[in-house]
């Protein structure tokens, strides 16, 4: 398939309106979910004109050189940047950080008011917006009922691009100026890479010795970031050494 292919003058079964109909958004390429944003292309059969999914290739190809990575480009993307690439103008701008902004609120859904963290998917839910695609670190926490309901939340600390400053005495003053018995702290890493740091094993490690002390139980540590998540508690061993705080 070129670049220049009209989607008309694909095969039906390879057009991206019908395969995501067919087989679903996750069978789509990320050029093919833009294409079918943009309806067409530049317009025109001349040389150099692009089909909407040669376009989408175009925007990929741009973000991806000013922010590294093509789909973490677009989360941040401008209007302005977007319609410095040939054939996309306002419209076509517009229409994509529209979609782009509805794809971030439907994943950061907030859970319902008292909403009983089971996993540590639901707790992701409750802070993803205010971490998971930050451009600078920032550590959240949320403090628990005895029957894990969220009862408060709050974001403690915004750091730079790279870190964040966080005192174990400031994090569980909060927890007992708010009334709740457990809790769970979180924070973004900008970079997408949701591996714990030895720095965020270090922290882990002094939470947990202060919830043992105050007996105040944390349940998790969670790093956030592009889109995913990691659970200290559940990639380290941790809670182990601590089974007194957890």
């Amino acid at each position: 398939m070129t670049y220049s292919l009209r989607i008309v003058d694909m095969a039906a079964s390879e057009r991206p309106r019908e395969r995501l109909l067919s087989h679903g958004t996750r069978h789509l390429s990320t050029a093919e979910l833009i294409a079918i944003l943009l309806g067409t292309g530049q317009g025109g059969q001349g040389e150099g004109k692009l089909s909407a999914v040669g376009l989408g290739h175009a925007i990929l190809q741009k973000v991806g050189r000013d922010f590294s990575d093509p789909v973490a480009g677009l989360q941040n993307v401008s209007a302005q940047e977007l319609m410095k690439i040939p054939g996309v103008g306002p419209a076509k701008a517009t229409t994509i950080l529209a979609a782009i902004e509805l794809g971030k609120r439907a994943f950061c859904a907030r859970p319902p008011d008292k909403a009983e963290i089971t996993d540590p998917s639901v707790a992701v839910a409750a802070l993803s917006h205010d971490l998971m695609w930050q451009p600078q670190e920032r550590l959240a926490i949320l403090m628990l009922d005895n029957r894990n309901r969220i009862v408060a939340q709050r974001t403690m600390t915004i750091g730079t691009a790279t870190e964040t400053l966080a005192h174990p005495r400031d994090i569980f003053r909060e927890v007992l100026k708010s009334g709740a018995i457990k809790l769970i702290v979180a924070h973004n890493h900008p970079s997408g890479n949701t591996d714990p740091s030895p720095e965020d094993i270090a922290l882990t490690r002094q939470l947990l010795e202060a919830a043992r002390f105050l007996n105040i139980p944390l349940l998790d540590h969670l790093i956030l970031g592009n889109g995913d998540y990691k659970s200290i508690r559940e990639a380290t061993n941790l809670w182990q050494e601590y089974p007194q705080a957890g």
